[in-house]
């Protein structure tokens, strides 16, 4: 009899566990394929310069647009989310995005077109300010960093995209991936709205979206975290967006050969997002931004003067996706440490705009100092640069942060 009451008074407590998993799931799934839309343009660079006759600022710019668009979004989006639960902004999200992912793959044939359509596609880079707080609300602050790493592993949609849109854009024509991706995002749409569930106990905060904004951009903690975090996660969408390109100028690579090769940094960044939150659920996280920093530092240094691309240069990419993976897993962690239940979606929107700004500068300063030196030894040397302030931020600010938050 002890067992079977311990079996039924365990029994909602397994329940709950089992539903929290399928959210989890779900919302994984969601930032996946809306990450997949909002880096369609990416693996098109170089095509796009041939076929506009763009320069290499304008190539930059087109693909640089989605991201300071899906990154400045998030601010709203993360406030919204917070008031209207994920239930409710995952499907209509996806739904809005359907529209200039059809527009990139049949209307747009200019410069001008394709930075209309990338603006609008950046909508697609937004879910992330909407899963972090959904993913928080059904994991105890124990398990949050893997819970939240997890699902920041949904980033891997930027993988889908490198690996395929290249190859199927050869096979079956311009539009199809832009098609295919469509088709995903609608099917996705329905079954979120149909199997997505807000928490019955969420808290929905009081007052209007700008007063609720500013008094988020008054707590220090969303500023700390937003430069760590548009460190960590803009060096991933840096590079994400500008390494084919980087690899074709640089090396010579064929196109698609250099997408392949972006896509396995991007599935090592995105592995090791869940690895970082696991570690900060058991270690100081700032300790694993430290680590991750300071190790970014010296990589990039290593690739600012071009050493070969096998095996030492792509050594270095892949030990620096390690790195960066590992510390955007370690931000967030922080974060559902420090930042109240409540104010989780606003404050992930601020950091997570700060991310995407992060990945925006990089590939603009990358196309500059080429068109202007030929070669790209400034920003690697500005990357390591700025690797290093954070990493000295970290042991100085966030990490006596997380020591009082602990205590």
């Amino acid at each position: 009899m002890t067992a079977d009451a311990g079996k039924a008074t365990g029994s909602p407590a397994v329940a709950l566990e089992h539903h929290a998993g399928a959210m989890l799931t779900m919302a994984t799934v969601g930032f996946a394929v809306t990450f997949w839309a909002w880096a369609l343009l990416s693996p098109l660079g170089a095509a796009l310069t041939e076929r506009l006759g763009l320069s290499s600022f304008e190539q930059s710019l087109v693909v640089a647009v989605p991201v300071i668009v899906g990154s400045l979004g998030r601010i709203p989006v993360g406030a919204l989310t917070d008031r209207l639960g994920a239930r409710r902004m995952f499907p209509v999200v996806a739904l809005l995005t359907v529209l200039p992912v059809l527009y990139l793959g049949h209307v747009a044939d200019s410069l001008a077109e394709f930075v209309i359509g990338g603006f609008f596609l950046g909508l697609g880079g937004t879910t992330f300010a909407i899963g972090v707080p959904f993913v928080n609300s059904w994991y105890p602050p124990e398990r949050r960093g893997f819970a939240i790493g997890i699902f920041g592993a949904g980033m891997g949609g930027t993988a889908i995209s490198s690996f395929t849109t290249v190859q199927l854009s050869k096979a079956n024509g311009f539009a199809f991936p832009f098609d295919l991706v469509a088709v995903v995002l609608v099917v996705y749409a329905a079954v979120a709205y149909l199997t997505l569930r807000d928490r019955d106990d969420r808290k929905v905060p009081a007052g209007s979206m700008l007063s609720r904004l500013a008094a988020t951009l008054r707590m220090p903690v969303t500023l700390q975290m937003s430069f760590l975090y548009a460190v960590a996660f803009g060096g991933f969408v840096a590079f994400s967006v500008y390494l084919p390109t980087y690899l074709v100028n640089a090396f010579g690579l064929e196109r698609s050969d250099a997408a392949v090769r972006t896509a396995g940094f991007v599935v090592l960044a995105v592995i090791m997002r869940p690895v970082g939150g696991w570690l900060s659920d058991r270690v100081d996280p700032a300790k694993i931004l430290i680590v991750a920093y300071t190790v970014t530092t010296a990589l990039a240094a290593i690739v600012a003067f071009e050493p070969p691309l096998v095996p030492v240069g792509t050594a270095c990419f892949l030990a620096m996706a390690a790195c960066l993976g590992a510390g955007m897993g370690a931000v967030f962690a922080l974060v559902a440490r420090l930042v109240p239940a409540d104010r989780v979606g606003a404050v992930t929107g601020v950091v997570g705009a700060a991310g995407g700004l992060g990945g925006f500068f990089p590939p603009l300063v990358m196309g500059a100092v080429y068109s202007a030196t030929g070669g790209y030894l400034v920003g690697f040397l500005l990357l390591a640069a700025t690797a290093a302030g954070a990493a000295v931020f970290t042991w100085g600010v966030a990490a006596k942060r997380g020591r009082t938050a602990a205590e």
